[in-house]
């Protein structure tokens, strides 16, 4: 495949930039020569065309964007007879969540509390649809200048009553660490209850400034959800309310029953925040304890450090048996 540049012409489309690239795909700027209407162009890489489980992604989103029809979902123009694989989406003013965090670190509570509010509209309709994004972060949200949002990337969402993906596919399918529930770091598929826990991570880092858990990789940040309670977010911004901070725990609920049963609910606290009670909770006073002794919580991080040399080493012993 011709690398693309300003100026060339893909099909009924003149490429005018490139707006973004990943490791798996290129966005370019483009105009629709028949209409003179600016979309964007999503292309992926030469390598990845030929990745099963990448074409099943792009597949996945691409029709995700045609079927649904709401103002903060990206919306996937239907294009026939294409000459190479290629998404056409609508062109969107705006910036990613994440570079808008990036720039200004935290949010007041009025705008972060706004775009929240827009998310969860969104997700009301999609789970209504039966869709679960299942991949909800800043680098997924679109925001304009207006503070309306646009919901990107439904590579790894999932449609109720799907098939449920191996764990051969574990890997493309669990989100990203700092946003992922505890029940899909357990290896559960995941439901509408999950994509409202990663809202309340971003909320939270959109008033503190900070994720709620941390770690120095993937498995320690994913299990320190498990183990651990986060820091009150009052304890990092007094200026956040009791109201707020409470709305945030009940989203971050480890057990989903206990979680918000449904966007719409998780809107209306966050409208009548006034209404919402700041429960006594264990998490306010015990946050700076672990819920595990020290030497057991050690044994376990060592486990999971374990895990990749295990794996390989069963890996090879099959390849030599072979």
């Amino acid at each position: 495949m011709t690398p693309l540049h300003p100026g060339d012409q893909l099909d009924h489309y003149r490429i005018e930039g490139v707006a973004a690239r990943s490791g798996m795909a290129s966005i370019f700027r483009a105009t629709d020569v028949r209409t003179g209407r600016p979309v964007a162009i999503k292309v992926p890489h030469p390598e990845m065309e030929s990745d099963p489980v990448f074409f099943e992604r792009f597949h996945r989103e691409e029709e995700i964007g045609k079927a649904m029809d709401h103002p903060g979902v990206m919306k996937v123009i239907a294009e026939d007879g294409r000459s190479q694989v290629y998404m056409v989406m609508e062109w969107v003013e705006g910036r990613l969540l994440r570079q808008v965090l990036n720039e200004q670190r935290k949010l007041p509570p009025e705008r972060a509390v706004r775009i929240a509010l827009r998310i969860l509209d969104t997700l009301e309709y999609l789970h209504s649809h039966g869709i679960v994004h299942r991949d909800l972060k800043p680098e997924n949200v679109m925001v304009d200048a207006e503070d309306r949002i646009k919901l990107i990337d439904f590579g790894i969402a999932a449609k109720t009553g799907a098939r449920r993906l191996t764990f051969a596919k574990l890997s493309q399918t669990l989100g990203t660490p700092d946003y992922i529930s505890p029940e899909q770091v357990k290896g559960k598929r995941g439901d509408a209850r999950s994509d409202l826990y990663a809202v309340g991570v971003m909320l939270y880092e959109m008033l503190t400034g900070k994720a709620p858990f941390t770690g120095p990789n993937a498995f320690v940040i994913m299990n320190d959800r498990l183990l651990n309670s986060p820091v009150p977010p009052r304890e990092i911004d007094p200026a956040i309310s009791p109201q707020l901070q409470e709305i945030i725990y009940r989203a971050l609920e480890r057990d989903p029953s206990k979680r918000y049963a449904s966007a719409r609910e998780f809107a209306w606290d966050l409208e009548h925040q006034d209404q919402v009670g700041a429960a006594e909770r264990p998490e306010l006073r015990d946050w700076k304890w672990r819920r595990r002794p020290w030497p057991r919580r050690i044994l376990f991080y060592l486990a999971l450090a374990l895990i990749p040399v295990i794996i390989f080493a069963l890996l090879l012993y099959v390849a030599r048996r072979g």
